[in-house]
């Protein structure tokens, strides 16, 4: 199942005691009109208040899906999230482990805008784009993401194998595009805060290089909101569909 969600409200999307989550509020929806406990898993497990244009996941049934469950959904999930289709796939399909790549977007905004509050980070501050475009391009030279995985962390490996990493300028909006086949925590963030202080002169390139080979996050930055990171897409082999 394909899904969209505004992150503000959630304390991210994997499921939390005491505390609302986008798991939640979709497994609540889904048991409730199917009849029947529901657990779904999420391709990516994304933080407070990050977004999501389209997130997948999966989830088990017995029984047929309704043509109409993806109307049904919209019309008792909250405002902030949204189904955008479903459809079957292979038993053994798994929404995050099936995953090929996922692509992230982070937007930054120089001009006060009220109507982009919550959806981008406001950064009125010159920088210099031949600078970060180099740190970008040197993002995709090195696959040990240790530098820039917040602490109190339980994945096994730290290796990313990076796919795509660029600046993009739009009018008065800058946005960071970045695809891999996997993320740590914090990762894109990390990233984009400590490429910000190359682009302002407050670290140089060479700097930002020697905190990527470091493997020691105290000496990344993470010092940018969620609201500007937006989880844009995840790709998915052909295998995982049914013949």
């Amino acid at each position: 199942m394909e899904i969209a969600y505004k992150g503000t409200r959630y304390a991210g999307f994997q499921k939390q005691k005491n505390v609302l989550t986008v798991q939640q509020v979709i497994e609540d929806a889904l048991s409730v009109l199917l009849k029947q406990p529901v657990h779904i898993m999420g391709s990516s497990r994304t933080d407070t208040g990050v977004h999501a244009r389209k997130n997948v996941v999966h989830f088990d049934v017995e029984d047929s899906l309704p043509d109409h469950l993806p109307y049904q959904l919209n019309a008792v999930l909250p405002h902030d999230i949204a189904v955008h289709t479903i459809y079957k796939v292979r038993e053994k399909a798994h929404a995050r482990f099936s995953a090929l790549s996922r692509r992230y977007e982070y937007m930054i905004y120089f001009r006060k805008d009220p109507f982009l509050k919550d959806f981008g980070y406001y950064f009125p501050y010159p920088l210099d784009m031949d600078a970060l475009q180099a740190c970008a391009k040197m993002i995709t030279a090195y696959k040990d993401f240790r530098s820039f995985s917040k602490k109190r962390t339980q994945v096994k490996t730290f290796i990313c194998h990076i796919q795509e990493a660029r600046w993009e300028k739009q009018e008065d909006r800058l946005i960071f595009h970045i695809r891999a086949n996997r993320f740590l925590r914090g990762m894109v963030r990390g990233l984009v805060a400590t490429q910000l202080k190359v682009g302002r002169g407050k670290i140089t390139i060479d700097d930002f290089r020697h905190i990527i080979e470091s493997q020691d996050h105290r000496l990344a930055s993470f010092a940018v909101p969620p609201d500007g990171l937006y989880l844009c897409e995840v790709q998915y082999g052909e295998d995982i569909f049914p013949t």
